[in-house]
């Protein structure tokens, strides 16, 4: 059994040595199967002769690129924790990962290597650090004659941490194994009915779980590829899907919404026609916004749900467009899942409750956090992912909310999805987050932040009037405000917290 990811890289390395697993746009670089394995190894050799111990977290603070995704794999290949540190993350929470985390190695791109310095200040513990430009065709651990360290690596070593959003509070060490890390690929290859024929356009950050995941570790199992650019470009997209000859795009909703806002690249001359699908992840999409992209560019899309804690994916939509059902994540990929109520009992179809799940994807633990983590796992390996939600007869499941988000007005239970889909069948709306807000009278009232579409208009009067056919006048939200931009992690996933706290300071 394949349970490590040196173990899969090994295995393509021997099957497939020449082809491709990495396409770095922007570089002009292609990396090999056999040139990973060359690469993880001088790495390997590298982070031993620093006296590194197997185990201990490798931290990076890098962009999207060349080197970025080498290191990434590097890091888990020699049995070391691999640590991305996120680029979005505000200065003092940077501060408190790059301590939390206790890294003694952190790879940083030039262009961060001040904002680590300050995260660093005061560390109190030696750390070194090592600038590398993402672009570079090699670093300093490319060395001739280097070879890998003798320890084993085994399923339950930590493979990966990252660290959550953070939205309630200091963010969260989600420690992953290697058996974990592995099954999310497994089950994105599954799922996705994946080969080594399959190429992926990936415009997510490598340091989110759904880029290294879903388009960094799935196409090693199945032996693809993975065109990474540096960031997503609405006017570059197509053009790359073309250029490169994709067969699927990995995407979010943020990024459908914005494609969706541009021209039909067919228009352009741009070939999809070897497009299979499009996967969404990260955040629910929209049933107006999933059925506008297939009209338009005639391109399925699958729809799918994952969490850092569960190494990504834990549902998926078939691959067969007629068993699709849209609006839903679909069924448990993998991994096994049920809707419970608040006192933990299994709940019949079309019940609402809280989500579980439990499989190899699903996390060790919370980072130095025991009682984060008994409070998220149960002692028989269930998760509580804090999603409200329920599942059909055909066991396909729907999510109304976040436990922590759910509206509350009046007593009643108010999802803020069933708002923003509402909002977003509004033709001047781009993109809408409904969220609670406190009240005096009712606890909690209704608040939307709203983009509107280039060149559109519209009123608060408009809004309150068009919700209020669409979803009664109990459900309207009280107040909007018009934003450039809604509040979003690095998965393009909107942080209703923060867009309460935005408010608040205004």
């Amino acid at each position: 059994m394949l349970r490590t990811v040196r173990d899969w890289i090994d295995r393509q390395a021997t099957l497939r040595p020449d082809s491709v697993w990495l396409i770095a746009p922007e570089a002009g670089l292609e990396l090999t199967f056999a040139e990973l394995q060359q690469a993880s190894r001088r790495l390997a050799r590298h982070l031993a002769d620093l006296g590194i111990e197997p185990g201990e977290r490798v931290a990076m603070l890098m962009g999207n690129g060349y080197q970025t995704a080498r290191l990434l794999l590097g890091v888990m290949y020699g049995g070391w924790c691999a640590t991305p540190l996120n680029l979005l993350a505000q200065p003092s929470q940077l501060a408190y990962v790059a301590q939390h985390c206790d890294a003694r190695v952190v790879f940083v791109a030039p262009d961060q290597a001040a904002r680590l310095d300050e995260a660093l200040a005061g560390a109190g513990r030696q750390i070194h650090v090592e600038v590398c430009d993402v672009d570079s065709p090699s670093i300093a651990a490319d060395r001739d004659g280097a070879m890998l360290p003798p320890t084993a690596v085994t399923e339950d070593a930590d493979a990966l941490m990252m660290y959550t959003s953070g939205t309630t509070g200091m963010p969260k060490g989600v420690v992953l194994s290697q058996r974990n890390v592995v099954a999310g690929g497994e089950f994105v290859s599954s799922a996705h009915a994946l080969t080594a024929a399959d190429r992926a356009l990936a415009v997510l950050p490598l340091y989110h779980i759904n880029a290294q995941i879903v388009t960094a570790v799935a196409p090693l199992v199945h032996g693809g590829s993975v065109v990474l650019p540096h960031r997503f470009s609405a006017s570059e997209f197509w053009n790359l899907a073309d250029r490169f000859d994709c067969t699927w795009l990995n995407c979010v909703p943020t990024v459908i919404s914005y494609l969706l806002a541009g021209s039909d690249p067919r228009e352009r001359g741009i070939d999809t026609s070897r497009i299979r699908f499009c996967r969404s992840a990260s955040a629910p999409l929209p049933p107006a916004m999933h059925r506008a992209f297939e009209d338009r560019f005639g391109i399925g899309i699958v729809e799918t749900m994952g969490l850092t804690e569960t190494a990504a994916p834990c549902f998926s939509n078939p691959i067969d467009p007629a068993k699709r059902r849209i609006g839903s994540p679909g069924r448990a990929v993998g991994n096994e899942a049920k809707v419970v109520d608040a006192d933990g009992r299994a709940l019949a179809p079309g019940i609402a409750g809280e989500i579980m799940v439990r499989g190899p994807n699903v996390m060790k633990c919370y980072y130095k956090a025991p009682e984060a983590t008994a409070k998220a796992l149960e002692v028989d390996g269930w998760l509580h992912t804090g999603d409200l939600g329920y599942v059909d007869e055909d066991g396909y499941f729907f999510v109304t909310g976040r436990l922590k988000e759910l509206i509350i007005k009046g007593g009643e239970n108010i999802a803020p999805r069933e708002i923003d889909e509402a909002l977003l069948k509004h033709p001047a709306v781009l993109e809408a987050a409904a969220v609670g807000v406190p009240d005096e009278h009712y606890g909690q009232e209704i608040f939307a932040g709203i983009v509107l579409k280039p060149g559109s208009h519209c009123s608060e009067d408009d809004l309150r009037a068009f919700c209020e056919r669409e979803l009664g006048p109990f459900k309207t939200p009280r107040s909007f405000r018009f934003l450039n931009e809604l509040p979003k992690g690095p998965s393009g996933k909107v942080q209703r917290l923060k867009l309460v706290t935005d408010r608040q300071g205004r």
